[in-house]
């Protein structure tokens, strides 16, 4: 376990041209889209009962501390983690990393809501999450 919870997943995702802004380094929002890249990702590996009724994840708070700039080309990993879960809340951490150097980028969180699309409500976060959990 690290400072921020029990390591869950981790993933490479390539930088493109593209992601690049008028400085020339990847966008503060990029960032982010990684982060998104890395949740889904993961919450789709893990082996979940679908509720009949739509519950899925929301997220309700999210940051990012930018540690060093990062420029194309590269590929980054993103290792994602699973902090405290709380009865309907999962706390998520995510730190990004230079795939050849190791060099770390950025560190990331986001507080995941389980929620029912129907009732428009929180609900019980998963068992099967709960137990991926930082105690």
């Amino acid at each position: 376990m690290s400072e921020f919870g029990n390591l869950v997943d981790s993933i490479e995702i390539p930088l493109r041209w593209g992601d690049q802004d008028a400085y020339g380094h990847a966008n503060n929002t990029v960032y982010f889209r990684f982060f998104e890249e890395a949740r889904i990702t993961w919450l789709d590996s893990v082996p979940m009962k679908t509720a009949p009724k739509g519950t899925g994840p929301i997220i309700i708070k999210t940051s990012a501390t930018f540690l060093k700039e990062l420029n194309y080309p590269a590929t980054v990993q993103v290792r994602t983690y699973a902090g405290k879960a709380g009865n309907t809340s999962l706390e998520s951490w995510y730190e990004i990393f230079d795939s050849k150097t190791g060099v770390k980028y950025a560190e990331g969180y986001a507080k995941i809501v389980w929620f029912d699309h129907e009732t428009r409500k929180s609900t019980r976060l998963p068992d099967e999450l709960r137990a991926l959990a930082a105690e």
